[in-house]
C-alpha cells in the first residue's frame, strides 16, 4: 500500500460559445486519449451527465468527460487541463486533487 495523488479533470462537451455539443462523445474521447498519450500519462475516463452555470448565468446540462490521473504532478495535470479546455472550446474545466491509497492486486490460478 502506498499513498499517491489522485487527480480528476472534468471536461464538459458543450461548446463554450454555442452551449451545444458539436461532435460525438467518441470524437471527444479520442481527442482526450491522444492528449494523454502525448503527455505519456496513464488514465481512466468516464462519461457522466453534468450541469454548469456559465459566467453569464446561463445554465446548461451536458455530457462531461471525467478524466482520472494517478500519481501525476500538479503542473502536468494543469497543462493537460489547459489543453483540453482549449481543444474543446470550454469556458473552464474543473480539476480536483486528493490523496489516495493505492493497492495493486495480482492473482493467478
Amino acid at each position: 500500500m502506498s499513498k499517491t495523488k489522485h487527480t480528476v479533470i472534468y471536461v464538459g462537451l458543450n461548446d463554450g460559445d454555442t452551449h451545444e455539443q458539436k461532435y460525438s462523445v467518441s470524437r471527444y474521447t479520442n481527442i482526450l486519449k491522444n492528449v494523454c498519450k502525448s503527455y505519456k500519462v496513464a488514465f481512466s475516463v468516464s462519461i457522466v451527465d453534468g450541469g454548469y452555470f456559465h459566467e453569464d448565468g446561463t445554465y446548461v446540462e451536458e455530457k462531461t468527460l471525467s478524466l482520472t490521473l494517478m500519481d501525476t504532478e500538479t503542473g502536468l495535470a494543469k497543462e493537460i487541463a489547459k489543453d483540453l479546455c482549449a481543444f474543446f472550446n470550454q469556458e473552464s474545466v474543473l480539476m480536483t486533487e486528493s490523496e489516495a491509497e493505492v493497492f495493486f492486486i495480482k492473482e493467478s490460478i
